[in-house]
């Protein structure tokens, strides 16, 4: 592990995701599989499936950050065009992957229709790319370079992100304590402020709630610092306890 902060950026690709009729699962699990990575996921755009869309959140967010991540439009249909728009982005050609046709080969074999036309649409990447394992479907994942092109169901992301665990370089992973209290926000921000400030190599976020007709804030410290993290949870409940706070290591 070193010192230095690795980051990520993730482009969500899909019409169904901006028109409301699926609902985004992705970004938090590749967020928290990122975190235990030592990578940080720093931005996230969506976008349709639109090919120029596509390309320029792709070339941003590939020189912007350590590694990129897409999700989404990598399937059979004529919609999915994933592959065509980061092979354009990076300018090299679309080609059927060996291994990748072996792989939906087998797949198939005993499935009606077989390998049509359609399916092996899914064994199609930009020249020079490698592939990431996909126990669900039989159709990979695709690595090129510091680009990582991943299913969008939910489930199958999950699986292709076990299968890169410990394959990519990164930093300390993320730690972070959840300190729960009966009081709104604004009231302790002065406190939290304070107490981050003297803990640097922390960072406090605040996020509100209600519940029961009452108001509360979860305060999340993270650092990548197990001792400075115990430091600044400590400085935090003595803060709450002093202002007479009602606090809940853990949250609320």
């Amino acid at each position: 592990m070193s010192e230095r902060i690795w980051t990520a950026g993730l482009v969500v690709i899909g019409d169904e995701i901006l028109s409301g009729r699926t609902h985004d699962k992705n970004i938090a699990q590749i967020a928290s599989w990122l975190q235990v990575q030592g990578i940080r996921l720093s931005e996230v755009r969506v976008v349709p499936d639109v090919t120029q869309r596509i390309v320029t959140a792709v070339n941003a967010l590939r020189e912007e950050y350590d590694y990129l991540f897409t999700t989404g439009g990598i399937g059979p249909t004529h919609d999915d065009i994933t592959v065509d728009a980061v092979a354009e982005a990076l300018g090299v050609a679309v080609v059927i992957h060996p291994e990748a046709r072996a792989l939906l080969e087998r797949y198939y074999a005993d499935k009606p229709g077989g390998l049509t036309e359609a399916r092996l649409r899914m064994a199609r990447v930009p020249e020079g790319a490698e592939l990431i394992p996909n126990r669900m479907s039989g159709a990979p994942g695709i690595r090129l370079g510091n680009i990582h092109l991943m299913a969008g169901v939910p489930h199958i992301t999950a699986g292709m992100l076990d299968a890169l665990t410990g394959s990519l370089e990164g930093g300390a992973p993320l730690l972070t304590e959840t300190i729960g209290c009966w009081t709104a926000e604004s009231e302790i921000a002065e406190a939290l402020r304070a107490v981050e400030q003297a803990h640097p190599a922390c960072q406090i976020g605040s996020y509100p709630f209600f519940r029961d007709g009452r108001v509360g804030a979860n305060f999340v410290v993270r650092s990548t610092d197990p001792q400075a993290l115990a430091a600044c949870v400590t400085a935090l409940c003595e803060a709450l306890a002093t202002e007479g706070y009602d606090f809940t290591p853990g949250g609320i």
